[in-house]
């Protein structure tokens, strides 16, 4: 395995790994451990070419470092990604190889699941590595993120509600959902439960006949759910879905889902809030996961604590979105802040 640092101004460390044998090739990207080790996901997807992986990295590692801080943990930010897909690319070799790229880094970085990854990629890569977390076994194996993501999830978009359309009740509320992976087949499970009326697209033909067999999911094509009628707009696949050509096609009054970074540019958020349009911080609303893997790094067996966490990100959410009606801000911009406090104190 080739190890090679990459430049890249304002992140601690970047590092790209390539291994001939198993056809790896993977980007680790550290933002900061100013509040503890980073801690992040691995990604797998099929990235065009390494620039565009490493764009990729780069945002979601400062996400993390925004995630965590937002959820009140020692953790730093990091996040890797794997240029390969995962439908066809995927060997234990290659996760094991994997492994050992993340034991190379001392424990200055966490990994877990994150999209096209399962708990079952993760076991391989901890065969040659403890610093890797979301575990099925183990005294303090937390297990697939994904349900308490999509808990944290339903929670503030409960939140959101109350100030983008008056109340916090969803029954009866239509909400878009776009990407019925892990994270958002288990969000639709929760506003099933709450009364909401589901439409929803992926590109995946198994997942869609479940929401809609399951949940009477109404289904679209990936690029019909943008203009739907619904309450809310729930992104749940990959980041930068809420763009310039996106916002002017949405006809809900709240975006709130559990994809990373889901403006394509800072001005994204000022464009919605010209449309009328309530934005709930990603970073902010997904974090229950990390927060179950945090239990994991942190060796904490108590399920409260979890749960206390993920319901703690309800209460963020409801004062970052108070401060920004009373003030006339911009939901994101006073998430910032917050978050730029807690990492000038650390």
């Amino acid at each position: 395995m080739k190890l090679k640092e990459l430049d890249a101004p304002g992140y601690e460390r970047v590092v790209l790994a390539s291994d001939d044998a198993t056809g790896l090739r993977s980007i680790i990207a550290i933002h900061s451990t100013k509040l503890g080790p980073a801690a992040g996901g691995c990604r797998m997807f099929n990235y065009e070419n390494i620039d565009a992986a490493e764009t990729d990295a780069l945002r979601l590692a400062k996400g993390m470092t925004y995630k965590n801080a937002a959820a009140s943990l020692p953790l730093g930010g990091g996040k890797s990604v794997i240029i390969a897909d995962p439908r066809k690319d995927k060997t234990p070799e290659l996760m094991q190889t994997f492994g050992k790229f993340v034991n190379e880094l001392a424990g200055t970085y966490y990994t877990a699941e994150d999209v096209g990854i399962s708990v079952e990629d993760i076991a391989e890569a901890a065969k040659f590595t403890s610093y890797a977390a979301g575990l099925s076994d183990g005294p303090f194996g937390s297990g697939d993120p994904s349900p308490v993501t999509a808990r944290g999830v339903f929670l503030c978009m409960q939140v959101a509600a109350k100030y983008g359309l008056g109340t916090n009740d969803l029954m009866g509320k239509t909400v878009a959902v776009q990407g019925l992976g892990h994270v958002g087949m288990h969000l639709c499970a929760h506003l099933h439960e709450a009364g909401a009326k589901l439409v929803a697209t992926d590109i995946n033909a198994t997942a869609i006949e479940e929401a809609s067999s399951r949940f009477g999911a109404r289904i679209v094509d990936p690029d019909a759910i943008y203009g739907v009628e619904a309450d809310i707009f729930a992104p749940c696949a990959m980041g930068a879905s809420i763009s310039p050509g996106s916002i002017p096609q949405l006809k809900a009054k709240v975006v709130a889902g559990a994809a990373n970074n889901q403006l394509a540019d800072e001005n994204c958020g000022q464009l919605l809030a010209d449309r009328g349009i309530l934005y709930a911080p990603d970073y902010v609303v997904n974090g229950g996961g990390i927060i179950n893997v945090a239990a994991e790094i942190l060796k904490i067996s108590e399920q409260a604590w979890v749960e206390e966490k993920v319901i703690r990100l309800a209460d963020t959410t409801d004062q970052i979105l108070s401060q920004a009606t009373t003030t006339h801000a911009l939901p994101h911009i006073v998430a910032d802040q917050w978050v730029d406090n807690i990492l000038a104190k650390a």
